[in-house]
């Protein structure tokens, strides 16, 4: 077999490895209020979660894919050298965060490890697309920010219409309207994140020559890419589910449906608007605001703070590691 092909089908591999431990990474954003709330045991709601993840680009475009394809990085100095090191510093952080439970962003250690590897082969920012990279970034904070603003929004809406309902009546309402809140959440999961690995294989294609058009993205890439992230999702990350679960905030069904809710509607907007966000923020941003609606102190403020030193150190990190795996990398073109 051609070498260039081999190599060329090894990254394919290891970009679908990547979305395949995205998956898993990420599978607490969309299970861990389900879970904490006992609506559905973690073996059910990892299946339910995975279903909806696989679905989810029967009802999105593929702006997300087509941003991180060509909107990050210049695609004309792709290279399998510069994919290698980008997945590897991407992998290798998210392997490091999950292990030690921390929510981090698996979006944002791709596109960090993305615009490291640039960095690596030009010797500098040149190849940086700056105003795909900007919406990236804006969406550090943007994402958690909608998400909260959203979920108290509908915590204030939800307690003043059931205002004079039993507990016991309403308990048993947000216990089934959580199937809903979580299938939606899970659809924006796999809409917006399963589009960023679409991206990267796109790039890598362009490059070899297998499509003729920077961000074109392949329908056999599009499914493969859903099902990986489908299945790292049935793996599920329960430490960090723990984590989103309850160490942020002790949650109820109703504000599980609220959280998810929220955190759905802008995960939606943002694919919808071709931006590549964060899922953790997305739901932490989320899960803080049903916990403030309650009251500030209902909020662990210091486990927060950890949170969001990691989305802070994930881009940077994720890049230095892409750099390194870009000299490793030596014995590729």
């Amino acid at each position: 077999m051609d070498p260039t092909l081999l190599i060329l089908v090894f990254l394919v591999v290891v970009a679908l490895a990547f979305d395949f431990l995205n998956g898993l990474h990420d599978a607490a954003n969309s299970i861990a209020t389900i879970v904490s709330t006992r609506v559905l045991s973690a073996k059910w709601a990892v299946i339910w979660a995975a279903f909806f993840n696989f679905i989810a680009f029967l009802f999105v475009g593929l702006g997300v894919a087509k941003t991180v394809g060509s909107g990050i990085i210049d695609p004309h100095i792709i290279s399998d050298r510069l994919i290698f090191a980008a997945l590897m510093g991407a992998i290798s952080w998210n392997l490091i965060t999950w292990w030690a439970a921390i929510p981090s962003s698996s979006s944002h250690a791709l596109i960090g490890a993305l615009v490291g590897a640039s960095v690596a082969k030009v010797g500098g920012l040149g190849a940086v697309q700056w105003a795909g990279l900007g919406k990236t970034a804006a969406g550090i904070i943007v994402s958690p920010t909608i998400g909260f603003a959203l979920a108290l929004l509908l915590v204030l809406i939800v307690s003043w219409t059931f205002l004079k309902s039993s507990p016991f009546w309403a308990d048993k309402v947000f216990r089934k309207l959580q199937f809903v809140s979580a299938a939606f959440y899970s659809l924006g999961h796999g809409g917006n994140d399963a589009q960023k690995t679409m991206g990267i294989i796109a790039a890598l294609l362009f490059a070899h020559g297998a499509t003729h058009q920077p961000g074109h993205i392949p329908f056999w890439v599009v499914i493969t890419c859903q099902a990986a992230m489908g299945l790292g999702t049935l793996f599920g990350g329960w430490r960090i589910v723990h984590t989103m679960g309850s160490k942020i905030t002790r949650l109820t069904p109703m504000q599980g449906f609220c959280a998810e809710t929220g955190g759905a509607i802008t995960l939606f907007l943002a694919t919808h608007l071709g931006v590549p966000v964060s899922t953790t923020h997305t739901i932490t941003g989320a899960i803080v605001g049903v916990g403030a609606s309650r009251r500030v102190s209902a909020v662990r403020w210091g486990i927060a703070k950890s949170i969001v030193t990691a989305w802070i150190v994930t881009l940077p990190a994720a890049g230095l590691m892409a750099v390194a795996f870009y000299y490793l990398g030596f014995w590729m073109q």
